[in-house]
């Protein structure tokens, strides 16, 4: 018999595709999304070539920056002052998390957007050479690099960012198997500063999240946050911590 909070995570996680099939719909996107694996790149290159002729610049599944300003401020707010607060955005896509941090945030910040579909970072590089987008702060600066977010070893050395971002990119991936997922929590953690953040934006329920997430993140603290809801979904921030100090 299955449980409640497994339940709950197959009622979200339904809840949450029937809205994004109904953004696809609304944006007159051909194909469905049943049926195919999450974690397939020739799927999301086809949903970002899509997706892109639209009258938007950028696309979001979940949300998008403003609804998580709130939250990413008083973060970036805490960096150490050496620089820009460094922010790596996994699976970074169409959407505009990236964009929003560069052009609306107050305090200098270093955005690198990874992505593995070719198609997301050349629609995402081309917005940056149109010269559409003005920094928030003098000193911000954004990138775009495709890369796969379980092997950053070719675009990002070990702690080097303040703040890592993963909106949905552990849903995708897990659904490939556990082994990618766990691959790619690893990857943001080696990336980060021992003091830094992680925050995955889902809208899985936490009694499935969090249990999953301690195990792989021993000597961090695990935290979560209600967001939302948002077109009438809830989701969660699961943010993952600092290491420990002895």
């Amino acid at each position: 018999m299955a449980t409640w909070p497994k339940v709950l995570m197959g009622l979200r996680m339904a809840a949450a595709l029937q809205g994004a099939m109904l953004e696809v719909a609304r944006r007159s996107l051909s194909g469905s999304l049943a049926g195919r694996c999450l974690a397939d790149l020739r799927l999301w290159d086809e949903l970002h070539a899509q997706s892109r002729r639209g009258t938007d610049h950028t696309f979001d599944w979940f949300f998008g920056y403003d609804e998580v300003q709130g939250l990413l401020l008083p973060l970036l707010q805490k960096t150490p002052a050496a620089g820009p607060a460094r922010v790596l955005d996994v699976g970074c896509g169409i959407s505009g998390l990236c964009t929003g941090l560069y052009t609306k945030c107050p305090y200098p910040v270093d955005v690198l957007g990874v992505d593995f579909s070719p198609v997301a970072v050349a629609h995402m590089n081309s917005l940056l050479e149109g010269g559409t987008l003005c920094p928030g702060h003098p000193a911000s600066r954004l990138h775009f690099v495709q890369a796969d977010a379980q092997n950053l070893q070719p675009v990002a050395t070990s702690s080097s960012f303040d703040l890592v971002l993963d909106k949905g990119t552990w849903d995708a991936v897990v659904r490939g198997g556990h082994p990618g997922a766990y691959r790619l929590l690893s990857e943001c953690l080696r990336v980060l500063q021992p003091q830094g953040t992680l925050i995955q934006f889902s809208d899985e329920d936490p009694d499935v999240r969090i249990p999953g997430l301690e195990q792989g993140v021993p000597g961090r603290t695990v935290s979560v946050q209600e967001l939302g809801p948002f077109r009438g979904i809830s989701y969660f921030a699961y943010m993952v911590q600092g290491q420990l100090k002895d």
